[in-house]
């Protein structure tokens, strides 16, 4: 059962499968490199849609995708990419789509050049989380110095869909960055 007397952040809305995603993931410090190599991929998704739009349909992702494993995922095809533009599970954007073959193929490049995509990713922050003091969803940036660095990075070893706001969107998600509100009972995570 959900508190609903326990202070959150102000972006949480009364859904349970949100309120469950900020309680138990959001904000949470991940180091997992295929953890947050999923992470990436579904923050690309979302690009113009809500966060509640990609985590009602992330299971279907996970299915469709392999759980994100890379190695499967490169190995789709253009066939693939057909029928998932047919299946109301996903977002049926091909570019989209597609991004998350191209972002496996450049997982699996880094691996190959014996470069972790945990240390990676963390190496923006200096390995731990960065800790921001929001009152309210207004002072919380959509993009920064550091998401800009992240992206051009992603991009330049050939990510898609990984633009500075993405990145940041990506950072809070995976702890990087703790911008949960000062009052929500999250903060000290």
């Amino acid at each position: 059962m959900i508190d609903q007397k326990v202070k959150r952040c102000g972006w949480v809305t009364n859904d349970p499968l949100y309120i469950d995603y900020h309680d138990n993931e959001w904000g949470i410090a991940q180091y997992d490199s295929l953890k947050l190599f999923e992470k990436i991929c579904l923050e690309g998704q979302q690009a113009g849609l809500s966060w509640i739009t990609v985590l009602k349909k992330r299971q279907e992702y996970r299915r469709c995708f392999f759980d994100f494993n890379p190695e499967k995922i490169v190995q789709l095809t253009e066939e693939d990419i057909e029928l998932f533009m047919e299946n109301k599970g996903l977002i049926r954007n091909r570019l989209k789509l597609n991004s998350i073959i191209k972002n496996a193929q450049a997982y699996l490049l880094m691996q190959k050049n014996n470069e972790d995509f945990s240390q990676f990713i963390w190496s923006f922050v200096g390995g731990k989380p960065m800790i921001n003091h929001y009152k309210d969803k207004s002072e919380v940036p959509v993009s920064t110095e550091l998401s800009d660095q992240m992206s051009k990075a992603l991009k330049k070893r050939g990510f898609s869909f990984v633009g500075s706001t993405i990145c940041y969107a990506f950072m809070q998600s995976m702890g990087l960055i703790n911008d949960h509100f000062d009052d929500c009972f999250k903060k000290g995570y």
